[in-house]
């Protein structure tokens, strides 16, 4: 039996994309092989990975001057990749310090640049963001990079941060395709796929053609933007299931309606979740309510000690993995676009029948 599966990730699939990658498991396209096996420069695999980046382009209406890289390494390993290909040694990079996997970035980029902390948001236990009008961007600057959705903390951004002529860089992990999005404002963008997109392994990277072509010297080859792009991200062999099931995702999203509404039924499930929270008297969100996350939800309850419990009865219930970050405890329900408005009633059903119980 499915369950309701509110992990952060690897994150929800879409049921008709699995359930078409299980009929065609055994025999892909009449070629008598798993897709898995078939060559990764064979003629129907090229197809089907220029298809799928025909499929992103149209969905989030990418404008020619940007390269599309299906890659391998995750979110993480673009880190390293955009200081080691954006900016040259000695320069100055901005970072805005919202969260965990902002941190992260931070740390890394601080062994090729000098990075400049634009925002830190630490003073409010990672629950705000910076406003707009105070941010002040380097002159200069190599880039800027942040986080739009910390997954773990679960804060957003409600703006995209005006840098002028810096070119931006955005980690959209958790929140890419979830809803429209102006690409034209961002220098680069990258996300691993496994929240919205498909399995683990693969990260995709959007960049802006005058960005490319200026790795520094010693930037591994298969994260060099410049020669992968040239090779059609096939300088080596990429993550060949990975890239056939985020093909598979981008043509159910194309079917769903495309982003506008996919975006209005992600609106609609947080803001269900989120009333039901505020209005509970039982449930409470740390997250501050202008920046509360579309895509993962942490709450808590008065009495930490009925946090194990709620997560185990949840878990009996066909709700599983609401468990929060080992970092920050509580819980948390991800609820990315593959996850349906029945799963967010099956929760706020069972956080009601367990507020009646334990309240």
């Amino acid at each position: 039996m499915r369950v309701f599966n509110f992990s952060a990730g690897p994150a929800v699939l879409p049921l008709p994309v699995l359930e078409q990658a299980r009929d065609e498991m055994l025999e892909w396209q009449g070629s008598g092989m798993s897709v898995m096996e078939v060559s990764h420069r064979g003629k129907a695999f090229v197809s089907m990975v220029a298809q799928a980046e025909t499929d992103l382009r149209s969905l989030m209406g990418i404008p020619s001057g940007y390269r599309v890289l299906f890659l391998q390494g995750g979110a993480t390993g673009q880190f390293t990749a955009v200081p080691m290909n954006l900016a040259s040694e000695g320069a100055v990079v901005d970072y805005l310090d919202t969260g965990i996997w902002s941190g992260k970035a931070i740390a890394e980029a601080r062994r090729f640049c000098t990075v400049n902390t634009v925002a830190e948001e630490s003073a409010s236990g990672y629950t705000t963001v910076p406003s707009a009008d105070s941010l002040r961007f380097t002159p200069g600057a190599a880039y800027a990079h942040y986080t739009p959705n910390e997954t773990i903390g679960g804060v957003e951004f409600p703006y995209i941060p005006d840098t002028g002529a810096i070119p931006l860089v955005a980690d959209l992990s958790s929140t890419i395709l979830s809803r429209p999005l102006d690409v034209s404002r961002f220098g680069l963008l990258y996300a691993g796929a496994q929240k919205n997109i498909g399995p683990a392994g693969l990260v995709i990277v959007i960049v802006r053609d005058d960005l490319i072509g200026h790795a520094r010297s010693g930037t591994p080859p298969i994260w060099d933007y410049a020669l992968m792009a040239k090779e059609g991200s096939m300088l080596n062999t990429p993550p060949t299931f990975g890239l056939y099931i985020a093909g598979l995702v981008f043509q159910w999203l194309k079917g769903e309606g495309g982003l506008e509404a996919i975006g209005e039924r992600n609106r609609a499930k947080a803001q269900r979740l989120y009333d039901f929270i505020d209005h509970s008297g039982f449930y409470r969100s740390p997250v501050a309510p202008d920046c509360r996350s579309w895509m993962n939800v942490p709450f808590r309850v008065a009495d930490a000690a009925l946090e194990r419990s709620f997560c185990a009865l949840a878990a009996a219930e066909g709700l599983v993995n609401l468990e929060g970050h080992r970092l920050q405890g509580g819980m948390r329900a991800s609820i990315y676009n593959a996850m349906p408005m029945a799963g967010v009633e099956a929760l706020v059903a069972f956080m009601r029948e367990f507020q009646r119980r334990y309240g």
